[in-house]
């Protein structure tokens, strides 16, 4: 799958990508010509697909930016300034999402679990039903701090229950692990084109009911981070308000096909479940232990304890040099290292990988 002479990119982001994604950068666009416009049509509307939202109650608005800049266009935008978050934190990115609506002056009030733990609903619930004057909730799907997964759909279920509003970081599940709007009731999403779609990055996008769109209009206290103002823009004339990543964005529409040619959303999950399955059994057989048990473990990326006698610079060096790039620990109490499983990559590169983290640790172990 990937560029045999590039490195394997074994992270959680940017990520291995195909030959084909590349070579769909080779041409210059004009950011106000019809054939762009037209390509930035094609992939809003595919966008939506991809996470089964409905055109017409749901809109796709792509920004240019990372992940992060995405999930702080959302928090912004559809968050009241008097109103008040509940952050549901279990990792480094619940943290940043907490971090970015108080910079933002909201209002929030946080519920914590420890980094391999889930979302516990019941207490979402509690929280929910003890404090009415909270109109939003927020939850990163997948963290990629450990790759752990929180359980959205019953998250979800219960903000709706409660009458209230749930956005949902889902940078690192988009296309990796089953998100479906029709069965899942989110008020938005935040999504990046590097991670499981498989495109380059520079391009992020929320996924939004229109009806929170309509309600966002002069909310947001920034002007390149105001999802109202873009959606409406994008309904006008179709144009981006500001000097679109052409670039990505043929490189996602280029994705996009590549993810249809491989039998949807669906089929590729099931290579990312290969993936990581092949992985953590491979690293078990090696002496190596997951930090998160089978349940809660996303396709994504595998956080790994690290023996005190692997430094975890002459690892990485190791491995770079056998042509495998992996992740150090993000905020993890314990000595950690991390491996992703997603990207242009299947059970070869995996497969590959396990065999230069034999020779690395050989050469390193006395």
């Amino acid at each position: 799958m990937a560029d045999d002479d590039a490195p394997i990119l074994l992270t959680p982001g940017p990520l291995t990508t195909s030959a084909g994604v590349k070579a769909a950068m080779d041409r210059d666009h004009g950011s106000r010509d019809p054939g762009f416009l037209a390509l930035t049509q094609r992939v809003r509307e595919r966008l939506l697909r991809v996470v089964g939202g409905d055109p017409a109650t749901h809109a796709a608005v792509p920004l240019a930016g990372s992940g992060t800049t995405a999930v702080e266009a959302m928090v912004l935008s559809l968050v009241p300034p008097d109103g008040r978050l509940l952050m549901l934190v279990n990792g480094a990115y619940g943290e940043r999402m907490a971090q970015i609506a108080r910079a933002a002056g909201r209002d929030v009030t946080t519920l914590t679990w420890p980094e391999d733990s889930p979302v516990d609903p019941g207490a979402v619930d509690a929280a929910l039903a003890a404090d009415p004057a909270i109109g939003h909730v927020a939850v990163v799907h997948v963290e990629t701090t450990t790759g752990l997964e929180n359980p959205l759909h019953a998250i979800a279920r219960t903000v709706q229950a409660r009458g209230r509003a749930l956005l949902v970081d889902a940078v690192a599940s988009v296309a990796a692990t089953p998100l479906d709007l029709q069965e899942t009731p989110v008020h938005a999403l935040a999504g990046t084109a590097n991670k499981g779609l498989q495109g380059v990055p520079g391009l992020a996008f929320c996924v939004a009911r229109r009806d929170a769109l309509d309600a966002a209009d002069g909310r947001a206290p920034s002007l390149t981070l105001d999802l109202a103002a873009q959606w409406r823009r994008f309904q006008r004339d179709g144009q981006w308000r500001f000097t679109p990543p052409t670039h990505a964005v043929a490189a996602l529409d280029r994705a996009l096909d590549e993810l249809d040619g491989e039998g949807g959303v669906p089929a590729r999950i099931a290579r990312y479940r290969d993936n990581c399955a092949t992985l953590r059994a491979g690293l078990r057989a090696r002496g190596f232990v997951p930090l998160l048990p089978d349940a809660h473990q996303a396709p994504t990326i595998v956080t790994v304890h690290r023996p005190p006698e692997l430094a975890f610079d002459a690892l990485y060096d190791g491995l770079a040099a056998r042509g495998f790039l992996i992740y150090p620990r993000k905020l993890t109490a314990a000595e950690t290292f991390r491996v992703g499983c997603i990207g242009a990559i299947g059970r070869r590169e995996i497969e590959g990988f396990l065999i230069a983290l034999d020779d690395v640790t050989a050469s390193l172990r006395p």
